[in-house]
């Protein structure tokens, strides 16, 4: 869709404007007029000749033409007869201030369903309702009641919370940050955060998109179109709003630990969203990523004027995971010959206290022809000799000469830095006034550049027996049964490439010790059950059993205690299984989440999991890459590899059965959540074996 109108529009119909100060609809008007907006602007009041000395109007008809974009400030129960006038005269963009919808409840959700019913009739693209409004400072345009216009910048931003939206605005005037659009979204009736990203994306005068979401409204079209739109520009959003009390109900270790929050970080990684913590680190992240290049490698050089800040910046940079930049021989000879004696020449590189502008220009401009540093920060105290505002203007001057490297700066101070602060941003070098931020800045640069460079998606589909898949699962289904049992969760396992282990079901001891004979001890019991999903915490689960006498006790034993603490669950009998040994116990699972689809998760096996909590979850379908960087970003992943001359595991065929999985839930919508616990993998060579498994299917 177009956002002209929304954007560059050559009139404006204010709807509710009103002559009392203090009012909506004054303030909104107020603002247009001081803002210097260059179009018409047309207040639609049947109760006023004019208001702040502009003609009124008694509705949109009268005004004799049809407005690029009206703003609609009247009560809820008005505005569904204002849409009807839109649509009468050929409106086609609309922004609805008002509240009243269905953010109080059943009858306001009636009520804006009725006025994206109009709107969808009659073409009409709708912001709102229940919105602060819209601002373009380069157009002039301040359609919202959240304040003066800011300066104009490369930064778009869009807010689901119209109040939070004020406050941003105003942090940003005070630290003079600038924007080219400014949305907020509201109840996202029609236009939500989506559209506005794509509109951003499309907008030359933006080049880095960011926003405060609470929740997205399409998951799979937000995660495609998001990935896409990374490439060509950085997008940052602040989400909140991300605990789950549904995921305490799930029945599944994996269902236990895959909440909602869980699933947008796994959305954000896909997609190449960097994620912020906070307004302020938002700020910062926009700055650098729509004023600075991308750095080439992760190699930093520090210039400072004094120790204690230059070591701050060090410890900084190793713990956010970049590389302190080793400067060329040459580099430090050019350094050497310039800097007082007392200098030191090498990273991070110290000035000294008494160094004025000039000094800080000649390192710069050295360190930045290094081959070995790929970003600079620049550090300032603010001593009695130190000429801040100068040493601003330099490095604003060698930043401009030599644009390939970014040149983030860290003055520390108040107001003794105030000059040089504004030197600085009015230069587009993004100004951080603490050592932690201001590395943290340089990492997420980093990190872009690292998903930018990441391989082409390539998912390889295994072949796989589906025909075997369908039965079981439709059979189910038609039963009205949401657990698959042990027994055929692994025949679904076997129909997709993964080895389980021989068993049988035993009714009695006696066919118990003859199954276990026939398979070799030493055995597994597994108490089986529809309505027991996790063995161990009933004891359920004995192994190691190396005797028909030993299997025939734990026989008994499982069925004299388990239905003393289950009464009600329906026990078929004992499933005895060949003992597996000798490999590491993973975790392997599935959680669909009900907006973004199948969420994969890896992490240390058995009992444990949710004790540990040493997991990690990416979005399905997964690449081979994925699959990998799933095992790496967990601390199981370093015993896996094998620790003090222990032999590691199988990688490769770990990330296989990561992939396999991903497969199987991508293919089979019905599966709503699966656990393999414990999957058994073994050094390379040897066949990772799926030690036990649950699924449970629901009608899609």
């Amino acid at each position: 869709m177009s956002f002209e109108n929304f954007f560059s529009p050559k009139s404006v119909a204010i709807v509710g404007a009103s002559q009392k100060e203090g009012k909506v609809g004054y303030e909104i008007l107020k603002g247009m007029i001081e803002a210097g907006f260059d179009g018409n602007i047309f207040p639609i009041n049947p109760k006023a000749e004019s208001i702040q000395g502009l003609k009124c109007y008694g509705d949109l008809e009268s005004i004799g033409q049809t407005p690029d974009l009206v703003i609609i400030i009247v009560p809820a129960k008005v505005v569904p007869g204002i849409m009807q006038q839109c649509a009468k005269v050929g409106v086609k963009a609309v922004i609805i201030i008002t509240a009243g919808f269905k953010e109080v409840g059943e009858q306001g959700r009636e009520l804006e369903q009725k006025i994206s019913q109009i709107a969808r009739q009659a073409g009409i693209r709708m912001i709102g309702p229940n919105c602060l409004g819209l601002i373009v400072p380069e157009n002039k345009l301040n359609a919202s009641f959240g304040g003066k216009l800011p300066a104009i910048g490369s930064i778009g931003y869009l807010s689901q919370s119209g109040a939070l939206l004020t406050a941003i605005l105003d942090m940003a005037n005070a630290s003079g940050i600038g924007f080219s659009k400014l949305v907020s979204i509201g109840n996202k009736a029609d236009v939500d955060e989506l559209d506005l990203i794509g509109a951003l994306a499309h907008d030359p005068s933006t080049k880095v998109i960011a926003g405060y979401l609470e929740n997205i409204k399409d998951g799979n079209a937000f995660v495609r179109e998001a990935e896409q739109i990374s490439q060509k520009k950085p997008i940052l959003l602040v989400k909140s709003g991300g605990t789950s009390a549904g995921a305490k109900a799930a029945s599944s270790h994996t269902g236990s630990l895959a909440g909602s929050e869980t699933a947008y970080e796994a959305v954000f990684e896909r997609a190449g969203i960097i994620r912020c913590d906070s307004i302020r680190s938002q700020f910062d992240y926009a700055q650098v990523l729509a004023y600075q290049p991308l750095p080439k490698g992760k190699s930093v050089a520090v210039i400072t004027n004094a120790g204690g800040p230059g070591i701050m910046a060090t410890d900084a940079i190793i713990r956010q995971g970049l590389d302190f930049a080793e400067m060329t021989d040459n580099t430090v000879t050019k350094l050497t010959a310039v800097l007082p004696a007392a200098a030191n020449c090498h990273n991070p590189i110290d000035v000294l206290g008494d160094a004025l502008a000039d000094r800080y220009e000649t390192a710069l401009d050295v360190v930045l022809d290094d081959p070995n540093v790929d970003a600079v920060l620049v550090m300032l105290t603010p001593q009695a000799m130190t000429q801040a505002a100068k040493t601003a203007e330099a490095i604003v001057k060698i930043a401009r000469r030599k644009r390939e490297k970014p040149v983030i700066t860290c003055f520390m101070g108040a107001d003794k830095v105030a000059e040089a602060t504004t030197i600085l941003r009015e230069g587009n070098i993004p100004q951080i006034g603490d050592t932690q931020s201001a590395v943290a800045a340089l990492r997420v640069m980093t990190d872009y550049v690292r998903w930018l460079a990441r391989p082409k998606r390539v998912v390889k589909l295994f072949p796989v027996n589906r025909r075997k898949v369908e039965t079981i699962v439709h059979r189910h289904l038609r039963q009205g049964a949401r657990e698959i049992a042990e027994n055929e969760s692994k025949e679904i396992l076997e129909a997709y490439g993964f080895v389980t282990p021989k068993g049988e079901i035993a009714a009695t001891a006696d066919q118990a010790a003859a199954i276990a004979t026939q398979l070799g001890f030493p055995v597994v019991l597994k108490i089986w059950s529809p309505d027991i999903l996790h063995k161990s915490d009933v004891g359920g689960v004995q192994i190691g059993l190396k005797s028909a006498r030993e299997v025939r006790d734990a026989f008994d034993l499982m069925m004299y205690r388990i239905p003393k603490k289950m009464p009600d669950a329906h026990i078929l009998g004992v499933l005895v299984q060949e003992m597996c040994s000798g490999g590491k116990e993973v975790i392997l699972g599935m959680k669909r989440d009900p907006n973004f689809g199948p969420l994969m998760m890896f992490g240390m096996g058995g009992t444990m999991v949710e004790v540990l909590k040493d997991i990690a979850f990416y979005l399905a379908p997964l690449t081979a890459d994925e699959a990998r960087q799933m095992l790496v970003k967990t601390r199981t992943y370093q015993m896996l590899k094998g620790v003090r001359g222990e032999e590691g595991v199988d990688i490769d065929a770990l990330a296989e059965g990561l992939q396999r999985l991903s497969q199987l839930v991508t293919e089979f919508a019905q599966i709503q959540e699966l656990d393999i616990n414990p999957y058994m993998i073994g050094p390379e060579g040897t066949t990772p074996i799926a030690v036990d498994a649950r699924i449970s299917v629901e009608e899609v």
